[in-house]
């Protein structure tokens, strides 16, 4: 059974950094794509930042800046690196990752962790 597994959220004021991390559990796997997901009180669930399993990187504008995604391939985790974080940061983080399968197929297996939460107050 794969799991996804988030660590690292909390606490931290406003101009503060944190990082979090998403490691893989259960099997051993290479994934494709992993992400970062965000959902604050009463708000859809957003994407935050992506990376392939080359390296390349995509971001929302409201964090392009300011977050840096990252990835150990070796152990199946992802990073996220959050500077200079405010108020409007505040949110669940969750992670996710995919897995294609060989072809033909080529299916899109997707999995999703069980999130942490990010709180950004004085």
């Amino acid at each position: 059974q794969v799991q996804l597994v988030e660590s690292g959220g909390g606490l931290v004021q406003p101009g503060g950094s944190l990082k979090l991390s998403c490691a893989a559990s259960g099997v051993i796997l290479n994934f494709n794509t992993m992400g970062w997901y965000r959902q604050a009180p009463g708000k859809q669930r957003d994407l935050v930042a992506t990376i392939t399993s080359s390296g390349g990187t995509r971001y929302a504008d409201s964090v392009k800046g300011r977050f840096t995604i990252s990835r150990d391939n070796a152990k199946n985790t992802v990073y996220l690196q959050m500077n200079s974080l405010n108020p409007e940061d505040t949110a669940v983080y969750v992670c996710d990752a995919h897995l294609i399968t060989p072809p033909p197929k080529r299916e899109d297996i997707r999995y999703w962790g069980q999130g942490t939460q990010v709180t950004v107050s004085s």
